[in-house]
């Protein structure tokens, strides 16, 4: 669709709480925010989506053409994505189904939408089904953000059960099945990859900053968190470049590295924990901004 249409469609789309006219007036429609493979810039698409097996479903078919939707190329390389749905925005995991169960969902989908069969059928490329998984929050974590250091504890937990899943996805795996261990796990792995960069950036740049000088005498401790920040992200660079492809193809190699990252980040996790709760306990988060009135 030309961009101009698609701005108009997100547009009227936000402004009336996910309700449009015009050629999708009473349909399912969504919005989805994707990272430029690339350009790393945000980029929004009006998308129609099913629901089936209790799953939320986009099909990359860009009415038909020979060549994958820009949204598709960028999910693959970046599988955080944000949906607007309705009057909800959520983050979402973005995973392409594969094999039978591709073929299972997709059928489920032209029963449903029928158009996406003609779609299918003029193209030789097989039309990709993403499900949009929408991560649980992981037992344990805090109910109520009220401190950063539930705000850390947040983050780690999401990291850790992340982390947990990818493992078991990646040691389920049957030796007498194919090389490549799939998309599912890919997906779920660079998604894990980006949380954590985004996770030890933002304490690199503000939190130890600021802690720094409220609490110097934290100082060495925030170094040497700094210091496990730069060898966990040497793991996570490993493999980001193990995924680089569509399909992983050093199954082995992936397990051991993911391995390795668990004992690195576990044990760096608990000791930020017990070096910094006490200190992140008495800061409110979201972060209280001062009054009109208050001393500047």
């Amino acid at each position: 669709m030309p961009m101009s249409f698609n701005l108009n469609v997100i547009e009227e789309f936000r402004a009336n709480d996910g309700r449009v006219g015009g050629p999708f007036e009473g349909g399912d429609l969504l919005l989805l925010t994707t990272t430029g493979a690339h350009t790393r810039r945000p980029h929004t698409v009006p998308l129609g989506y099913v629901r089936s097996e209790g799953l939320l479903l986009v099909i990359a078919s860009a009415a038909g053409a020979p060549e994958h939707p820009q949204w598709y190329r960028n999910l693959l390389a970046h599988p955080v994505v944000r949906v607007e749905l309705g009057t909800e925005t959520f983050d979402a995991i973005a995973v392409p189904a594969e094999g039978p169960r591709r073929a299972r969902l997709f059928a489920a989908v032209v029963r449903r939408a029928p158009g996406y069969g003609d779609y299918q059928a003029h193209t030789e490329r097989e039309l990709p089904v993403v499900v949009l998984e929408r991560p649980e929050a992981p037992p344990g974590h805090p109910r109520n953000v009220r401190s950063l250091a539930d705000k850390l504890l947040e983050a780690h937990s999401w990291l850790r059960a992340q982390l947990r899943h990818v493992r078991a996805e990646a040691h389920a795996h049957s030796p007498g099945s194919p090389a490549g261990l799939g998309l599912q796990l890919r997906q779920h792995c660079l998604a894990f990859c980006e949380g954590l960069t985004h996770h030890h950036t933002g304490e690199d740049s503000a939190i130890f900053p600021a802690l720094a000088r409220s609490h110097p005498e934290l100082t060495g401790v925030l170094e040497r968190l700094g210091e496990q920040h730069r060898a966990i992200g040497r793991i996570k660079e490993e493999l980001v470049a193990l995924l680089a492809g569509i399909e992983v193809t050093e199954p082995d190699r992936l397990r051991s590295e993911l391995d390795r990252m668990s004992d690195e980040l576990e044990a760096h996790l608990d000791h930020e924990e017990a070096e910094l709760l006490p200190a992140l306990a008495g800061i409110p988060f979201p972060p209280v901004r001062p009054g009109p009135g208050a001393d500047h």
